[in-house]
């Protein structure tokens, strides 16, 4: 018995010494049959109990040198197959193809444009204001002389919101970026100049014209003396800066509870020209903003001393003066995410 064991084992050695990696898995189909659970190692270890007491530790020796003689040899045929496959990966690549170009993308016409307005206001002074996009009554509305049941709230188609800790009060989704000018205006910090542009929601059916939520900037500017004619050279100052200095404006009266007077800003048309397209209804003109004096009331429920201080606001929607900007007709698109839409702003950027 025991010398059949170490005959078999010595055959086993010379076949390994002859092993030669010849397949890409040469290493592991090695390791399964020399080293594995069912492997040859473990096949002469079994047989150790049918030897002889006494010549136990003799071949107990035998095997553990034909264990370690094996892994050996394991070793050399695994660093040869990671050289291999070293060489081969070096040699398949040719690094001197040109790499594949990624492909870049750009920004929505929405944040070029919001971007540009606050690029335009920041040289003139003005700060930017943020604030909630769910609101309560008060600052959406109340304080900005809309009181309930006012006729003013119905220009507003409001999303209202239910609030765990509203205490009975209402919570809706921001109708504008008025209620972050009131935020500001109850800070006391005087005076104020910032613009406040952000995302609001309006109840509307969806159309190329309206939809359910766009975005606004809004201003406000209130200290001493301030006067009807700061806002219209700011606002001429903006609209020339933001298209062209050709540009034909017109301001008309208007009406909004926080502001009096009030007016509505046109600009001509600049997808048609002025001569009349579905975007202007065929009058050559569109209004892309709404302004006024701060009213006293507003001033007041701020906590602000209307006949010491005065000031202006206005308000725009960033759609609006994306559409004039780069000649869109439908308001569905900047929503759509459709790349071959928004890949022709990469320029713009």
């Amino acid at each position: 018995m025991m010398e059949e064991l170490k005959e078999r084992i010595q055959s086993y050695k010379t076949e390994i010494d002859a092993f030669e990696p010849g397949e890409t898995n040469a290493s592991e189909l090695f390791r399964i049959k020399y080293l594995g659970t069912k492997g040859i190692v473990k096949g002469l270890m079994g047989e150790m109990k049918n030897v002889p007491a006494e010549n136990k530790k003799g071949l107990g020796q035998l095997l553990n040198d034909f264990k370690i003689f094996a892994e050996n040899k394991y070793d050399q045929l695994k660093g040869s197959s990671i050289n291999n496959a070293e060489v081969t990966a070096h040699t398949s690549i040719d690094f001197t193809l040109p790499g594949d170009a990624l492909p870049l993308g750009s920004r929505h016409p929405i944040s070029i444009v919001k971007n540009k307005i606050i690029s335009i206001f920041q040289r003139l002074g003005f700060a930017v204001a943020e604030g909630p996009e769910i609101e309560d009554d008060w600052h959406n509305f109340t304080a900005l002389n809309m009181p309930q049941h006012h006729p003013a709230r119905d220009m507003h188609d409001t999303f209202y919101v239910s609030h765990p800790d509203s205490g009975g009060a209402e919570w809706m989704l921001r109708t504008h970026t008025s209620s972050v000018q009131v935020r500001e205006m109850e800070k006391g910090k005087l005076p104020i100049r910032i613009i406040c542009p952000g995302r609001v929601y309006r109840n509307e059916t969806i159309s190329a014209r309206a939809h359910c939520f766009f975005h606004q900037v809004e201003g406000l500017y209130i200290a001493e003396n301030v006067s009807f004619a700061d806002l219209k050279q700011t606002l001429y100052f903006f609209v020339q800066e933001m298209f062209d200095e050709a540009v034909k404006i017109r301001f008309r009266p208007s009406y909004f509870p926080f502001t009096e007077p009030s007016a509505e800003m046109d600009i001509n048309c600049q997808i048609c020209g002025g001569t009349g397209c579905n975007v202007c209804k065929y009058t050559g003109w569109v209004e892309i903003l709404g302004c006024g004096m701060a009213h006293p009331n507003l001033l007041e429920n701020c906590g602000i001393d209307s006949n010491k201080y005065s000031g202006f606001a206005f308000g725009m929607g960033i759609e609006r003066i994306t559409m004039l900007k780069y000649q869109i007709k439908d308001l569905r698109l900047f929503s759509e995410n459709d790349l071959r839409f928004l890949k022709q702003f990469t320029s713009a950027m």
